[in-house]
């Protein structure tokens, strides 16, 4: 006898389902699965951790339906793509606005942080280059208060 599993999502978090809805995207099953995984994430995440989390809890959401969920969530600037120090890329669910994010090399936990300070210096290398600064991305890696605490450092 086989037993069959019935994925249900849950309700995920409002700002990924929510980000769809503005844009004029569909919310379709398979995407509430994968928004329902990433909630399901604590820290950033990477796509093949999707992946085994939807093969571990049966959810029926394929691997190009996950890579293209999270080009969406990031195209809508709810999820964003981050480069840890090993060259791999990963994910976090963050807010629509400018921001950067520091990353425990740990246990991945990550905080999103404004752009005080930065500002003056994207002038002051626009003053030294004479580029004009479009954009700017910045990921800050260490170890968190509570991993440094662990390692009594």
């Amino acid at each position: 006898m086989r037993l069959s599993i019935i994925w249900r999502p849950m309700c995920p978090t409002p700002a990924l389902t929510t980000s769809l809805r503005r844009s004029g995207e569909r919310l379709t099953r398979p995407r509430k699965s994968v928004a329902v995984l990433i909630d399901q994430r604590d820290g950033h995440f990477t796509s093949a951790d999707l992946v085994s989390d939807a093969r571990r809890k049966g959810v029926p959401v394929g691997r190009a339906t996950i890579f293209r969920t999270l080009e969406l969530f990031a195209e809508l600037g709810v999820v964003e793509r981050i480069d840890l120090p090993t060259g791999e890329h990963a994910y976090v669910v963050c807010e629509p606005a400018h921001h950067h994010h520091v990353v425990c090399s740990s246990c991945g936990r990550t905080t999103e942080i404004d752009d005080a300070g930065l500002e003056a210096m994207t002038a002051s290398v626009e003053e030294r280059t004479g580029f004009r600064i479009d954009r700017h991305r910045i990921e800050l890696f260490g170890l968190c208060a509570e991993c440094r605490e662990q390692d009594g450092r």
